[in-house]
């Protein structure tokens, strides 16, 4: 698995739109409020050219991408948390994803209603966020409640308690956590990571556009997007979902996606983006009957790596033979780079870097 996401945002901003265009699944888009009324689940290859070029000298070998997994709750509205809407009874099933999709309304269209009445994005992306806030804030003070009755007789659950006390008042003055990012431990981040809170996961915002593409209003989701370290993209959200469901092969896809003037599909961009604003990189391994992509997190020390392929890998971890995979595609073969003298072995502190090509020793 490469990433999970999870799509947020206001009814009609065109999320199931968004996920359509993103994974082809053909789920239900209706012009109405809350015609989501189920998670839709998507699971999609991450397109990759340089696995495919790493494929090419394997023929015999089957080709597999990492994966992005996208899950598309129902749309969340001004009072969710007070039972309004349907959304706030969705947003525990986004707690385990890697990051947040926030989906805003960039296009006119009077056969759409808006849910406020007019367009705004702004105003759409306060709305939302401040759910996400009222989410950790309950989240935080159902921890909190175990955790205080352990705290008299356990110094660890009141260290806990003392940490999600001032959590939760950042919170309730309406910071989302990712801002505190830099303040905390790497202990107290693994805590918060394990409480699931929204408003700490990295957040993409995409706009929504129409057919003719960017407009004001998505250069103002960029500037917001900008402002609180987000990442950002805008998809042209119904004709990407045309073209998703009606090409039959990629190049096909290619095709009409050229004839639109856009150089790369949405999947494609967000990716690149998605990988940006979780520090992710991507290694490759060809042993065995496979010719395979992995993603790690930027940083990630060879045995760590290797657990991504099984968890033995780095209990009995030895060392690593690395080649870079533009030597390899220019040598056309292991062999070849390694008598070039261009295969690296290496040790249990190697950070994997991306476009490792890396074959694991174990004892």
């Amino acid at each position: 698995m490469g990433f999970t996401c999870g799509l947020v945002g206001l009814p009609n901003a065109g999320k199931t739109t968004i996920f359509n265009a993103l994974t082809a699944a053909g789920a239900r888009v209706e012009s109405y409020p809350f015609s989501t009324i189920e998670t839709n689940v998507g699971v999609v290859p991450v397109p990759d050219e340089r696995l495919d070029k790493l494929a090419l000298l394997f023929p015999e070998k089957r080709k597999v991408p990492t994966t992005l997994e996208f899950l598309d709750i129902a749309g969340l509205v001004r009072g969710a948390h007070q039972g309004e809407g349907l959304g706030n009874q969705f947003l525990a099933e986004i707690r385990n994803v890697d990051a947040i999709v926030h989906v805003v309304r960039c296009f006119e269209d009077p056969n759409v209603a808006h849910i406020e009445g007019e367009l705004d994005p702004e105003r759409d992306i306060e709305i939302v966020e401040l759910e996400l806030l009222l989410k950790d804030l309950e989240t935080l003070e159902g921890a909190l409640e175990k955790l205080r009755r352990k705290a008299k007789a356990d110094k660890e659950a009141a260290k806990e308690a003392e940490l999600l006390a001032k959590l939760k008042e950042e919170v309730a003055r309406g910071r989302p956590l990712r801002e505190l990012a830099g303040e905390l431990t790497p202990e107290e981040e693994r805590l918060v990571r394990g409480l699931g809170l929204l408003t700490a996961k990295p957040t993409l915002y995409v706009a929504n556009v129409g057919d003719e593409g960017e407009n004001a209003y998505s250069e103002a989701v960029e500037r917001l997007a900008v402002d609180r370290g987000g990442g950002f993209i805008a998809i042209r959200g119904e004709l990407e979902m045309e073209i998703a469901e009606t090409a039959k092969t990629p190049e096909e896809q290619e095709e009409f996606l050229r004839e639109w003037g856009l150089a790369e599909s949405g999947l494609t961009r967000l990716v690149q983006a998605g990988y940006r604003l979780l520090g992710l990189v991507t290694f490759f391994t060809t042993d065995g009957p496979e010719v395979r992509a992995w993603t790690v997190k930027r940083g990630t020390r060879a045995p760590q790596a290797g657990a991504k392929i099984h968890t033995d890998f780095e209990r009995r971890f030895v060392q690593a033979e690395v080649v870079k995979l533009s030597d390899l595609l220019e040598r056309g073969s292991i062999q070849a780079v390694r008598e070039a003298g261009l295969l690296q072995r290496v040790g249990e502190d190697y950070e994997v870097q991306d476009g490792d090509v890396i074959h694991f020793v174990v004892g």
